[in-house]
């Protein structure tokens, strides 16, 4: 097999296909597919992954592979295979969906070394590779490329005894720390130890403390430990008694924290009835997708936890995903209490460094459970025995940029391959898995009581037009405002839920109406009370304060609607002695600043916790008993059907903050439609009634789960010529589509310009559709020119979730 087909790093119609290489005879043993390489095409030298090796090409001149990028595959046959999986459901380019399985680090400039393994000596290493490393425990690749030693690395690679680092300019570098150890035998560490001078202390407690641990240890411990100047360790370094190296330490993220070991727990009645459908799958190696449909505090995470350990027993591994928001400190301990150092975990809030080495955990088989958020669905395992999806409603798994994959789809097809079960988890599904559990696509397990039959808590709901009949203009009903107080004096805590950021949502002129929009886009700025400024959420232009009308020159130019910070200031007024703490982006922006905030507040440093959307899920403070939403209306407002969907699951999703141990809880919402029906069912909250009258209306309608939806949207900085090409699709599609299909459009979209640019779209709903994949893949093939250069962009979204 001396040729190579390679997908190369072009994201374009003409280059999504494999082009064949020879491979030159050097690395003939490395190169294999899943394996990263530099080739040559047209007069540059570009990356590519090999999809295929072959023995013979239908071209008859071929140019050669400069040279490869990796030791080892990034990508094994099944990860490589869902790439095609992916391209195909998603419409994107191949690169694009092999580029979005890999971490950020092997995705940018890199610097390559190779790198003495932990624990390898010089002498273990074969013939002429211990002279290349003797003088550094790292060389780099390009000295390995001209010596012609790849090939004699590479069997050193495949038995452990070195390593490729990719040192990424910029983005990433392997940590390297300064390591002490015994550079002789331990006989004669003792002798040498015997005949030191009585005032060389330093030196003796040094050898003392290495014929007790002969291992390496960092330089700055041994230090600190002994109290020793670094003096003591370099005259020994000199002696050839002791010897200094640099060695990889991995970035934990959880280095500073201890996990105390703890173990399963006793299980329910409900819980065990629940989990033996799981245990049976696993058992059989069977793939099966299981809706675990649970109320808030029902217990959802044990039967994760002990599904796993099943897993593990059978030397299996398991991928658990969770929304980024509640991927909090306290989801990730359970984690890790339970299953220690098998854990690796991925999300936004670590540095592209810390990613990387999650990811190489991971590849080199260290652990055996992730826990992340969307990417974490191509974790480089390859005997996956479950996966996991909690809090499966969220709009979070699906990504918005091409690949535009849903985190859900990507599971099933994983484990179709690898014969296990899926468990996707929510106390308010999204009403297109429990319309497939309905169906019986999925097997629907319920969980109906929170744990020892703790009651869920009691719901009011505020008429917000009533409280202001009766004179009162505060953004909190007099329900609200006496439970607060009254939790205050029994020294329980409060969460006060706001669906907003910022101070207050828009600047108004009381005598004209002005109002302050973004002259970058068609969307209002946000007021931000920090910094006065005015921002726009979308394309970050901002602006400052106005004191007077820019149109009309009146001074009655005001703040309008609700912001955490305007909520902030107000409590403070009204009750001087409570302690808050805030929770939105801006408060949280900084590494680790939402872990302290919430460790300050379980810590009880603080009465109230205010936030936005972050606070609604995964929390589980003993202290909570008073839930208060301040607007339960803000999503009810917005041009999107899933709208009240996700009204209902959010209020559902906050108000189980309450009561979850042993003191009762209690929720108010305050909202302007009281009679609206998600507001009404999650009160009390009836899953299944909403569930019944929702479907309804999204039969009438004709929309997801009774008809699939595409969106096309266009984009460009001319209106005419938008609303001409959007035009043209829409004729296209609908020539080449049954009569049961809809196509709506061209329409300009909710929000028409972003970033000077205009936006149109249309919107298919059908059934099926066989020919719709190929008409939308012709219309990307045939604009790909003009997409080119930028100036007009078109996406396509099989499955949207935002129609904005």
């Amino acid at each position: 097999m001396n040729i190579a087909s390679v997908i190369v790093d072009v994201p374009a119609k003409q280059t999504d296909k494999t082009f064949d290489y020879k491979i030159p005879e050097k690395y003939k043993d490395v190169i294999k597919p899943g394996t990263r390489v530099i080739v040559p095409f047209g007069p540059r030298k570009i990356q590519g992954f090999v999809r295929d090796l072959k023995g013979e090409s239908s071209f008859s001149k071929l140019r050669a592979i400069i040279e490869p990028l990796d030791l080892t595959p990034v990508l094994n046959e099944e990860l490589l295979q869902l790439g095609d999986w992916l391209t195909e459901h998603t419409l994107s380019y191949k690169i694009s969906s092999y580029q979005a399985m890999l971490p950020a680090a092997l995705k940018a400039k890199y610097e390559k070394k190779i790198v003495l393994a932990k624990g390898t000596e010089i002498t273990d290493l074969s013939g002429n590779l211990i002279e290349l490393f003797r003088e550094n425990r790292e060389i780099k690749w390009e000295d390995a490329v001209t010596k012609g030693l790849v090939q004699q690395l590479q069997k050193e690679a495949a038995s452990g005894r070195v390593d490729v680092v990719y040192q990424v300019k910029d983005r990433v570098r392997k940590k390297l720390l300064k390591h002490v150890s015994p550079a002789i035998d331990p006989d004669q560490l003792k002798e040498t130890r015997d005949k030191l001078p009585p005032q060389a202390s330093g030196q003796q407690s040094v050898l003392d403390f290495f014929l007790e641990h002969p291992d390496p240890v960092e330089q700055r411990l041994i230090l600190s430990t002994l109290g020793i100047s670094q003096g003591s360790i370099q005259s020994l370094v000199k002696k050839g008694i002791l010897k200094i190296e640099e060695l990889e330490v991995y970035r934990d993220p959880y280095s500073e924290r201890e996990f105390e070991r703890k173990f399963a727990l006793d299980l329910t009645n409900e819980q065990e009835k629940a989990i033996s459908p799981i245990l049976s799958a696993i058992e059989k190696d069977l793939h099966e997708v299981f809706l675990l449909y649970g109320v808030t505090g029902s217990g959802k995470t044990e039967i994760y936890l002990q599904s796993i350990q099943e897993v593990l027993r059978k030397g299996k591994e398991a991928i658990v995903l969770v929304p980024e928001i509640s991927l909090t400190p306290q989801m990730v301990t359970r984690f890790k209490e339970r299953f220690g150092d098998l854990v690796a975990v991925m999300h936004s809030g670590l540095s592209a460094g810390e990613k990387y080495d999650e990811w190489r955990k991971i590849q080199r088989k260290e652990v055996k459970v992730v826990v992340g958020a969307r990417s974490a669905i191509f974790a480089p395992f390859e005997n996956i025995g479950i996966i996991i999806i909690d809090e499966e409603h969220e709009t979070s798994y699906k990504q918005e940029e091409n690949p535009r994959y849903h985190a859900r789809d990507v599971a099933i097809q994983r484990a179709k391959t690898y014969a296990c079960p899926v468990v996707l988890g929510s106390a308010t599904p999204s009403l297109e898995s429990f319309a497939r559990a309905q169906k019986e696509r999925y097997t629907l397990l319920s969980l109906p009581k929170r744990m020892n039959n703790q009651a869920l808590p009691t719901v009011e709901i505020v008429d917000m037009r009533e409280e202001l009949r009766t004179g009162n203009r505060s953004m909190f009903s007099v329900k609200l405002f006496e439970k607060i107080k009254d939790r205050l004096e029994k020294k329980e805590q409060t969460v006060l839920f706001l669906n907003k950021r910022g101070h207050s949502s828009f600047v108004m002129c009381r005598d004209c109406g002005y109002v302050m929009n973004c002259p970058h886009c068609d969307i209002t700025l946000t007021y931000h009370r920090y910094n006065e400024q005015m921002k726009c959420h979308y394309c970050g232009y901002e602006d400052r304060v106005p004191t007077i009308c820019p149109e009309c020159n009146s001074e009655h130019i005001r703040y309008f609607g609700t912001g955490t910070q305007k909520v902030e200031e107000e409590l403070l007024k009204l009750i001087p002695e409570a302690r808050i703490i805030r929770m939105d982006v801006d408060t949280t922006g900084r590494k680790g600043s939402h872990e302290k905030l919430l460790t300050a507040f379980q810590e009880g440093q603080a009465d109230i916790l205010l936030g936005t959307q972050m606070i609604a899920k995964g929390l589980d403070f003993p202290n909570i008993t008073l839930v208060g939403v301040l607007s339960a209306d803000t999503m009810l407002n917005l041009p999107d059907f899933r709208s009240s969907e996700k009204t209902f699951q959010l209020l559902t999703q906050v108000s189980g903050r309450a009561g979850r141990h042993k003191l009762p809880g209690e929720v108010v919402i305050q909202t302007y439609t009281p009679e609206h029906y998600s507001v009404e069912l999650a009160g009390t909250q009836d899953y299944d009634r909403f569930y019944q009258q929702e479907m309804l209306i999204r039969k009438v309608h004709q929309y997801p789960p009774f008809y699939y939806l595409s969106l096309v949207t266009v984009s460009h900085e001319e209106l005419m010529k938008v609303v001409s090409v959007t035009e043209k699709i829409a004729k296209f599609i609908s020539s080449r589509l049954t009569n049961e299909a809809v196509v709506l459009g061209p329409v300009a979209s909710p929000i028409p310009r972003i970033n000077d640019r205009y936006r149109y779209q249309c919107l298919i709903k059908y059934k099926k559709e066989p020919e719709l994949k190929n008409a939308l893949k012709t219309i990307l093939d045939h604009y790909q020119q003009e997409t080119g250069t930028g100036a007009l962009q078109i996406s396509v979204d099989l499955n949207p979730y935002i129609l904005m």
